[in-house]
């Protein structure tokens, strides 16, 4: 399916993934890093950002997400690209490296290695943070998130250092949670979702250290699954993007790598 996405660099292929009630624009501070050595493809998921909605029926899964992502990379043209993602994105990832459709699959703090308690736990903060966005007027969000006290507040539980986030980036972001059409039933669909099969292809899983919404434990999981060590994200949180641009690049160039 058509997908909005964003295009940059020459090289390998790399697609990159954001989370849920996100958008593209949440890898702008590693996007000139990472277009300097490859082709970089940062895509909205359907539902999300600009991207439209599924057609009417079709479920918002994990495996739902991965087929339009798998579709739109053939309706581009790019055969097994590397990939990358965040959060959900990172699932997602996993899941196209099981399928063998991918060339290396990145994952930073990626959904899925719960147990019931911490999942109930994100869900919870996902929806009352939407929920808090969406009861809140355009100008006081401008006012929020251009002073470093409300930056702190809204961003205290996806980011380790929230005054790295541009006022800017921070309201684009409000805006995308706020109008994601696919927020509601991608979050209730995660209730089902267990870790992907085993994947195909080289893999890297790496992990905030500083992660409040999916607690850096559940990196022993995911490096359980994948049979080997999991990154540690040092001074990072869920959205490590922003808080340290220079090492979530090198990450994801090491990654797509191999």
């Amino acid at each position: 399916m058509d997908l909005a996405f964003e295009r940059h660099g020459a090289g390998a292929p790399l697609v990159l993934l954001h989370g849920l009630g996100h958008h593209w624009q949440a890898w702008l501070p590693v996007l000139d890093r990472l277009a300097a050595e490859r082709d970089v493809i940062a895509v909205d998921f359907p539902g999300f950002g600009a991207s439209p909605p599924l057609p009417p029926g079709s479920p918002y899964t994990a495996e739902s997400l991965a087929d339009a992502v798998e579709s739109f990379c053939a309706r581009l043209g790019v055969r097994e690209p590397h990939v990358a993602g965040n959060s959900l994105g990172g699932y997602v990832a996993l899941e196209l490296a099981s399928r063998g459709v991918v060339r290396t699959a990145t994952a930073l703090s990626p959904a899925g290695f719960w147990n019931r308690s911490e999942l109930a736990y994100a869900r919870a903060v996902l929806r009352a943070t939407r929920a808090s966005v969406v009861a809140l007027p355009e100008e006081r969000a401008r006012a929020v998130a251009e002073h470093p006290l409300g930056r702190a507040i809204s961003m205290g539980l996806m980011t380790a250092h929230p005054s790295r986030l541009p006022a800017r980036a921070l309201l684009a972001a409000g805006r995308a949670l706020r109008d994601a059409r696919g927020f509601d039933d991608t979050l209730d669909s995660l209730a089902w979702l267990l870790p992907p099969a085993p994947p195909k292809v080289p893999i890297t899983i790496a992990w905030g250290e500083r992660d409040r919404l999916l607690p850096r434990r559940q990196a022993v999981r995911a490096g359980r699954w994948s049979g080997q060590r999991v990154k540690l994200l040092r001074g990072c949180g869920h959205l490590p993007m922003s808080d340290d641009p220079a090492l979530v690049a090198g990450v994801l160039l090491e990654g797509s790598s191999r």
